[in-house]
């Protein structure tokens, strides 16, 4: 059955989005890891749980089987490489890609973070994420050179 909309209703127009941030972090990338898990995972006031294995779960648990799946974990290499997919944030129509990669320079590590999203993608959204990830960047920096010092 094809359901064709009103023609006063305007269809959605399918966007996408790239957003790359890095930062430098006086740590070693053992450390920056496992803050990005906590930070992803329990750490944060959301609820958020993360299964930290290929294919686990990264979802908002609300309790008595309530929540939002956030994605699913695509690659982990401890502790260089985490990628998720799924919608994240977004509950609509959308496929997201977030990769945080490590890369150790001397006593420090470059944490590189992409996230990639295409689909019917809110405005709101789109132009709130880039200032939310500089945000989480920062506060996971801060997090993890006092944890180093």
């Amino acid at each position: 059955m094809t359901m064709i909309a009103p023609p006063e209703t305007k269809a959605p127009a399918v966007d996408a989005f790239l957003i790359h941030k890095e930062t430098l972090i006086a740590a070693p990338p053992e450390i920056i890891f496992q803050a990005i898990l906590d930070q992803v995972g329990p750490l944060e006031s959301m609820k958020l749980q993360i299964e930290p294995f290929p294919g686990g779960r990264w979802f908002r648990d609300l309790g008595n089987n309530t929540g939002h799946l956030w994605g699913h974990v695509q690659v982990i290499k401890p502790p260089l490489l985490l990628e998720l997919v799924g919608p994240m944030m977004m509950s609509y129509a959308v496929a997201s890609h977030i990769q945080y990669r490590l890369t150790p320079e001397g006593s420090s590590t470059r944490l590189t973070l992409r996230h990639q999203a295409v689909g019917l993608i809110q405005t709101e959204h789109k132009s709130g994420l880039s200032d939310g990830w500089q945000a989480m960047m920062d506060a996971l920096r801060a997090r993890c050179e006092q944890k180093a010092a």
